[in-house]
This record gives structure tokens, sequence and C-alpha cells, in this order.
């Protein structure tokens, strides 16, 4: 007998009397420690995710820009900055701010091309002397006889006390396009101009409408045509846009062979709304700007650059597009492309990812200490969900806060941009805490009170005003791109951060569907299903931001759809 049964203790282990004791340890189920190795692993994917597409977007999307080893031929000049606006009556630019730009185009051009002789612009002759540049000096023709008339006797005494500056008199810019004068009326003035100075005379326009003006172009010394690509009927890509500056310039000068054609104005915008397949960025600014001044070299055809400076107050006419055609910034006259450093459409994309990556954690943060409030253990559907809306709103928040930057402009811009900025960002937070607790978001009568004295709890009301406010905010973009779509940006960015939460919220709710949606939410559904159609057909399938925009508008039309009134629903069974 061994020392152990001697004492008592037997093969299994136990002392007689005593409950046995196990020599083997107890082997835990992987259901015990899965929960609570779920919800950090699909952490670290999300923030993977965040971080690898951030590191995509941010990487440089062309070389270095390479506009030929001299200087530019000539580039459009609006000295204009911040608040200036040259609507304002009696507006007038200092000659020191003219002097500092003109000093420094002069880096870079050898010429400058103005549109008009008010708000100060009559200082830049003498200014442009002194900067060593050529001035294509521009008069600005309208439906006001009187103003018409004080534009050409200044341009006319600025063209002949500095010939040795002015290379031309440009009389009139796009008048016929705006339908503001006749053909005829408008080649009677460029005739009475002619006869009163001794440098060139010309007129500028689109090409198309060149094509039809043969009344003018008999009367001018040189044709100056306008060819952007952007904002042709038919948009044309960046990449097609250079080989189409060239196809119309060869067009034009088909149609007026004893005419030299002067491509007056060709450029590219850095930011904006895509026109079907255009899309303004600075990559595509660069590209554009690069192939056209290589084609007019190997063709030896003159180009005047749209613009110099970007130009703030277009946004009030032209949208966020409207403002960025300038090869430097508004605000610090700075140029936007250095020579030898990469372009990027985001050049601020390791705050952009930062952000992101710091706004997931905050999600993940939020909805771990719902479910501990609530003391239960969560599915993992729920952390999927959870992991799906902390991805994709951690990769749009940087894209979703650089675009209101862009685009809040004036007060109805910032106001817009400000609700979808702040229904983006509330948004998924709440999302996160419902599916942790079950709160499903009640529907707009119950958020509006129509029920009598029933009150809703905190997080639901706060669920209902945010899903009220998305609703409305998205019915307003909707509608603009809708009817006057032509400068309205696409919300795509925001408009996803906080729609896509309630739609999860919304798919994943077990409880039994009973019965229609109710009849506010129907309305909208039908609204944005509708919308979406539209812009989807108007905007054509080469224009992602539009197609993007319009998945977000039914994944907001498929959310109000899943709604019920409280007495057809049964309990919240996701969590």
């Amino acid at each position: 007998m061994s020392q152990f049964e001697r004492d008592g203790v037997t093969a299994a282990g136990a002392i007689e009397g005593l409950p046995p004791i196990a020599l083997t340890p107890e082997r835990s189920s992987p259901h015990d420690w899965l929960p609570y190795c779920f919800p950090p692993a699909l952490l670290l994917l999300s923030l993977a995710i965040i971080a690898g597409t951030w590191l995509w977007l941010g990487a440089p999307a062309a070389d270095a820009p390479h506009f030929g080893s001299g200087k530019l031929h000539c580039v459009s000049y609006a000295p204009f900055r911040d608040s200036q606006n040259p609507l304002t009556p009696g507006l007038m630019i200092g000659a020191r701010q003219i002097a500092e730009d003109l000093d420094q185009l002069a880096g870079i051009s050898d010429c400058v091309r103005t549109y008009s002789t008010g708000n100060g612009l009559d200082q830049v002759p003498a200014m442009a002397r002194r900067a060593g540049l050529k001035l294509l000096l521009g008069i600005w023709i309208g439906t006001r006889p009187s103003e018409n008339l004080q534009q050409i006797e200044t341009a006319i005494a600025l063209a002949n006390d500095y010939a040795d500056v002015v290379s031309a008199v440009i009389v009139g810019n796009e008048v016929l396009l705006r339908r503001e004068m006749t053909a005829s009326d408008l080649a009677g003035i460029v005739r009475s101009v002619k006869a009163r100075v001794k440098v060139p005379v010309t007129y500028a326009d689109v090409w198309d409408v060149w094509l039809r003006s043969h009344e003018v172009s008999a009367a001018v010394d040189f044709v100056t045509v306008h060819v952007l690509p952007y904002w042709d009927d038919l948009p044309i890509s960046a990449v097609r846009a250079a080989a189409h500056v060239g196809s119309m310039r060869q067009r034009i000068a088909a149609a007026f062979p004893d005419k030299e054609i002067f491509v007056g104005e060709v450029g590219w915008p850095s930011a904006g709304r895509m026109r079907e397949g255009a899309l303004p960025s600075p990559a595509n600014q660069v590209r554009v700007i690069s192939n056209i001044l290589a084609l007019a070299a190997q063709q030896n055809f003159r180009v005047n650059l749209i613009e110099a400076y970007d130009q703030p107050w277009k946004a009030k006419w032209e949208g966020t597009v409207g403002r960025h055609w300038g090869l430097f910034d508004s605000e610090a006259r700075a140029l936007k492309y250095p020579a030898g450093v990469p372009v990027r459409n985001h050049p601020f994309w390791e705050i952009q990812m930062a952000g992101g990556i710091a706004f997931c954690l905050l999600i993940f943060a939020v909805a771990y200490g719902a479910g501990r409030q609530t003391r239960g253990q969560s599915r993992p559907a729920t952390w999927f969900a959870i992991a799906l809306v902390a991805s994709v709103s951690g990769v749009l928040l940087g894209m979703a806060i650089e675009r209101t930057l862009l685009q809040g402009f004036g007060i109805a811009g910032s106001i817009r941009c400000g609700v979808l900025l702040a229904v983006a960002t509330g948004g998924p937070l709440l999302c996160a805490i419902a599916l942790m607790t079950g709160v499903a978001p009640p529907t707009f009568s119950e958020v509006m009170g129509v029920r009598g004295d029933r009150r809703l709890p905190g997080l639901s009301l706060a669920l209902g005003a945010a899903l009220t406010l998305t609703t409305l905010a998205a019915c307003e973009t909707a509608l603009g791109l809708v009817f006057d779509p032509r400068y309205r940006d696409f919300p795509f960015a925001p408009l996803t951060m906080a729609v896509l939460p309630y739609l999860i919220l919304r798919s994943f709710d077990r409880r039994q569907m009973a019965g229609s949606p109710p009849l506010a939410e129907a309305v909208f559904c039908v609204l944005f299903g509708m919308s979406a159609a539209c812009i989807a057909f108007n905007e054509g399938r080469e224009n992602w931001q539009s197609l993007w925009t319009c998945a977000a508008y039914l994944a907001l039309g498929s959310a109000l759809w899943l709604a019920r009134a409280p007495g057809e629903r049964t309990g919240f069974h996701f969590a």
C-alpha cells in the first residue's frame, strides 16, 4: 500500500469522507472567452481598415508638376481676396495689394489677363510695367450702357498710355453667351475701340458661341476662344481634357482660317462637384494643365490659364467649384503645387487618419460602456454591426470635415454643412449605444409628441431627433440636386456616416414587423427613391459622387421604410 493509500487518499485523489478532488484541471469552453476576445479583434480590424484606407488616399496622386522649362505665356488675374467681391458697390483694390500679386506672378508668367478696368484694376498697367509683365487688358461689357462707356474710355486711355505693356485689348467676356448684347452691337463696339488704339483688339467667348458669331469674328484682329472641358455641355474627363482643347482649337481654326486662334481661358478646378466623369481635384488640375501646356508647345499655339488665384467670391454663383480654379490659394497667396513636390488629393491625410482612428475608438468605447451598464452579454452580430459603423465612420470622418470646410460658405451653406456634420458624428455614437441597449429609433410621430402624455426615454428621443435632422438635411440636398443641380455639391461622406447606423439598427432589429410604415416615413421614403433615380439619370453613370450620394438616399429611405408605429411592434431583440 502506498503512502497516499495509508493516509486515506484514494487513487482518484479524494480523502475519505470529503468530496473527491479532480487531478485533471477543468478545461474552459471557447464560449467562455470568445465574448472577451471578439470585440478587441474587431476593433483591431476596424483600425486597420481606417489606416489602410487613408494610407491609400494620402498617397501621391500625381507627379510633381511640370509646366515646362520657361514661364507661362499668360494667366488670368483678379485681385480679390477673402471677402472682397467685385460686385460690392464702391470696392477699390489698393495699389499695394495689386503690386504684391503682380510681383509674385512675374515669377511664373510673362503676362496677365484682366477682365475689367473697375475696382482699382485701372492700376494694373502701371504695376505690370514695374513687374516686367505684359497685359491683356479686358473691358467688361454688360447690360448698362453708361458703365460700358466708362469701361471703354478707361481702357482706351490705358492702352494708349501703356502701349509698351498692353499687348491687346479684349472687348467683352462671354457677353454673347450671357445674351446681354447682340452680335451686331458687340461688333460695332469692337470696331470703335480698334479705331482708337494701336494694339490688336479681340473678343473672348466659348468655342460654340464663336462658331455662330461670324459677324464678330470679322471685326476682331484675332479670335480669343475659351475651352473649359469641365464646363462643356458634355463634360470631358481630365484624362481627355487636353485632347479636347486641341480638337476645339482646330475646329475654330478651320472656321476662321484667316485669324490667329488664341486659347484665352483653359484650366481645371482643384475642388468641387463632379460633372459626369469630370472630377475636380488637385491631381487632375495639375494633370490637365501639364498636358495642355505640353500640347500648346508641341502645336505652337498660345494659351491663357484660368486663373492665377482662387476667387472665394465666385462661390455664391458657381458653388464650391467656382472658387478653386487658381494656381495660388486666395488667403495665403501660396502656390498650390511647388516644383518637385508630389501632388496629393488629401494633403492633410495623416491628421484625417488620426481623427478617424480616434473616432473609431470612441465608438467602441461608448458601445462597451453601454454594454457594461446593461450587464448583458452582447451577441457577436451586435459587435459586427458596431465594427461596421466604426470602420465606415472612421474612414469618412476626415473626408466629411474636409468637404465641410470647402463647401460651408454663406449662411445657408454653413448651416447645411454644420447640420450634416453634426448628425454624421452624433448618429454613429447614438446608434452604438442603442445596439448595445436594445433601444430602437422612434417614429417621427413619437418624436413630435402627438401621442398625448407618452414621453420617450432620453436615448430614444436623441435617436429620433438625430434621425429627424438627418432626414430633413437629406431632403434639402436631394431636392436641390433634382431642381438646381449645376453648382451643388454631393454630400456623400457626411450623409453616409449619418444614414448607415440607422439602416443597420433597423435592419438587425428582430422584432415582428406588421403592417406598413407610418405615413410620414413612407412619404420621405418615396421622395428619396424618386430623387435618387432622377439624380442618377441626370448625372450619368460616370459620376461616382452622384451614385454614392444616391445610394445614401436609398439607404435612408430603406431605414425609414422599416419604421413601425409603437402598436405594431414587439420587443427589440437585437442586442
